[in-house]
C-alpha cells in the first residue's frame, strides 16, 4: 500500500515509471552498442545505429545516454564488452521459440534463460533445431508453420513462460511459431 499522503502516492507511482523507463532506456543503450561496435559511430554511415537512436529518442532517451551508448560500443569508454546472442528453445507443448539476447555476460544470461524455461516446461534447443521452422524477414522471425493451440493450460504457461523470459533485461525479443 503506499500510504495516505500525496507525497507518497506519488513516490509510489513515479517509482513504478522509473523502473519501466529504465529498462526501457538499458534494451536501447545496448541496442546502439552493438550497432556502434558493428558498423562503426557515424549515425550517418551505419543505418542501423540510426534506426537504433531514432528509437531510443522515440522513448524520450537523454542525449548524454545516447552518446555514451555509441562511446562504449566503439570502444572510446571501457565497459563490458556486449554480445547478441540468438537462443532457440521449446516450450509447453513443443511450441518453438526464438530468443535474441544482448548481454555483458552470456553464462549469467544463459542460466537465466535455463531456469526460466525449466520452470515454466520449457527447455533449450540445439542450434538449428528451432530456426528451421522460421523464416528471416527483415529483423524478424516469422513461422513457416503456425501452431494453433486451444488447451487453455498451455495457453497460460506459455503466457508465464513469455513474461518470465521479458522480465530478464537481456533478452530483446521473443519470437514463437504460434498463430
Amino acid at each position: 500500500m503506499s500510504g495516505h499522503s500525496h507525497f507518497s502516492t506519488i513516490k509510489h507511482k513515479k517509482g513504478a515509471t522509473d523502473v519501466k523507463r529504465g529498462k526501457i532506456f538499458s534494451k536501447m543503450s545496448r541496442l546502439i552498442s552493438i550497432a556502434a561496435r558493428e558498423k562503426g559511430s557515424d549515425p550517418e554511415m551505419n543505418p542501423r545505429l540510426r534506426m537504433a537512436i531514432d528509437a531510443a529518442r522515440k522513448e524520450n532517451m537523454p542525449k548524454e545516454n545516447i552518446e555514451r551508448a555509441i562511446k562504449k560500443g566503439s570502444g572510446e569508454i571501457e565497459g563490458a564488452r556486449m554480445e547478441e546472442i540468438t537462443y532457440e528453445a521449446y516450450g509447453p507443448s513443443g511450441v518453438a521459440i526464438i530468443i535474441e539476447i544482448i548481454t555483458d555476460n552470456k553464462n549469467r544470461t544463459i542460466a537465466e534463460i535455463r531456469h526460466a524455461l525449466k520452470q515454466h516446461d520449457g527447455k533449450l534447443a540445439e542450434g538449428g533445431s528451432v530456426l528451421y521452422l522460421f523464416n528471416k524477414k527483415e529483423n524478424e522471425w516469422e513461422p513457416k508453420y503456425p501452431l494453433e493451440i486451444t488447451d487453455q493450460k498451455t495457453v497460460s504457461q506459455l503466457e508465464k513462460l513469455f513474461e518470465a523470459l521479458e522480465e530478464n533485461d537481456d533478452v530483446q525479443e521473443i519470437y514463437s511459431n504460434l498463430k
